[in-house]
């Protein structure tokens, strides 16, 4: 079987969950840190809705007022902070497996989301990329 990481959000695309220890998002960050990236940490632990999920993305990447706290508004602000240019965005999802088997819903649809918005930043060539720890 062969994965093709454009349509597999587990792949090796943009969009990555994957079990990483705290030594290991430690480094990750300071890699993408070193590399001019901006780089936002979002700890999920207890998290198990969609509106606390989205809360603690919002907070973490300093949404706008107008955030709406919805899938549409998750996606347009994520593709508004594209537009600033840089050298791109690295954002660490910590502590994710609750909601991945709780609502395991609300998981894929912010994990597609995630791979949404790297779709956008990349057609203004600026790397987003989003590490999840489940």
């Amino acid at each position: 079987m062969t994965i093709d990481s454009r349509t597999d959000p587990y792949g090796a695309g943009p969009v990555q969950v994957l079990p990483f220890e705290a030594a290991g998002t430690e480094a990750l960050c300071r890699l993408a840190g070193s590399l001019g990236l901006q780089v936002a940490r979002v700890d999920l632990s207890g998290c198990l809705s969609k509106d606390d999920l989205l809360d603690r993305i919002a907070a973490g990447l300093a949404f706008p007022d107008w955030f709406g706290h919805n899938w549409d508004a998750l996606f347009d602000c994520l593709a508004e902070l594209g537009e600033a240019g840089g050298a791109g965005c690295l954002l660490v999802l910590e502590h994710a497996d609750g909601l991945r088997r709780e609502a395991p819903e609300v998981f894929d649809t912010a994990i597609g989301i995630l791979g949404d918005a790297a779709v956008e930043w990349a057609r203004r060539d600026v790397p987003f990329r989003a590490y999840v720890s489940a």
